[in-house]
């Protein structure tokens, strides 16, 4: 069998939130197995699960809210979890906020690697898609389809020059990850920037954690030609890490975003035959789903 694995040790890192501007301390902590992805808010002492039903909103990142309590902005660093294998895992957050770092997965991806990997006795299981589930809304629309493999198809649409038209393909793995989106910054619009403000956003953002695009340019250099689209599949990874297990299917996205990514994640878990939950064994064949281990479980 795969089995799961957690953290090997302890380590932690220290930002500020993009939107809240506040200063804040990380720590990954080991989880054993089963326990799953959950932040716990130490200034509140709250557990959060990182999971479908506990999402709060989803306007500019990903919220989740539980027993009074929120995390908010936690797609880059699920992205990075769920793309490096990490099936157990306990966030700990000094605010409400994950730390935006630069603005992509890949300072989580190096704090991974200085807490090494621990392979767990419980075998890894993953969430496969049977057949087709599709959300809309209005010109935004995002399926996802059977497959042997965790795929991204991804297009963005946006009224500027430089955004009229991107697309990219990519099977997820950890490499593909690491080598092709986990640098891909996230991305925003100079004349927004003050009216966001206004609503209490982007209060901590700058140039050196966002892409940051005038009427005629962006104000900082790309990593990638295409960074803007390679974000947004970063974004739909972190997202979908919701569903609490690996998903394997192919995910096609037209114009989508965080409040569509959560949305197809939901849609797939209200029809119980277009999925199963199965185990992986060595040489990553899939069996049939576990008796008594039941495909999705709301958290009370």
């Amino acid at each position: 069998m795969t089995a799961q694995q957690t953290i090997r040790r302890q380590v932690s890192c220290a930002g500020i939130g993009l939107h809240s501007g506040q200063k804040v301390m990380l720590t990954l902590k080991p989880a054993a197995a089963d326990t799953g992805i959950r932040f716990r808010r130490t200034d509140l002492g709250r557990e959060i699960p990182a999971r479908l039903d506990q999402v709060a909103t989803c306007s500019y990142a990903t919220v989740l809210g539980h027993d009074g309590a929120t995390v908010e902005t936690v797609e880059h660093l699920l992205a990075a979890l769920v793309a490096s294998g990490i099936d157990n895992v306990i966030i700990e957050l000094s605010q409400r906020e994950v730390p935006i770092m630069d603005g992509s997965s890949a300072p989580f991806l190096f704090l991974l690697q200085e807490a090494g990997r621990k392979t767990l006795t419980a075998p890894r299981r993953v969430l496969k898609v049977l057949r087709p589930v599709q959300v809309t809304s209005g010109d935004k629309r995002m399926a996802v389809y059977p497959s042997d493999h965790f795929k991204i198809s991804y297009t963005i649409s946006f009224a500027h020059p430089l955004l009229k038209h991107q697309t990219r393909t990519e099977r997820i793995t950890e490499a593909t990850f690491t080598d092709h989106l986990a640098a891909a910054r996230t991305f925003g619009f100079l004349k927004e920037v003050e009216w966001m403000r206004q609503q209490g956003l982007a209060l901590g953002g700058s140039l050196d954690n966002a892409i940051v695009i005038g009427d005629t340019g962006v104000l900082n250099a790309l990593r990638f030609d295409d960074e803007f689209v390679r974000h947004k599949m970063l974004d739909a990874v972190g997202d979908l890490a919701l569903l609490g297990y690996p998903l394997i299917g192919h995910v096609v996205a037209h114009r989508a975003g965080h409040q569509l990514h959560t949305d197809l994640g939901r849609a797939l878990l209200a029809d119980p035959e277009a999925f199963a939950v199965v185990e992986v064994d060595a040489v990553g064949q899939m069996t049939p789903q576990v008796a008594g281990v039941p495909a999705y479980t709301p958290v009370p």
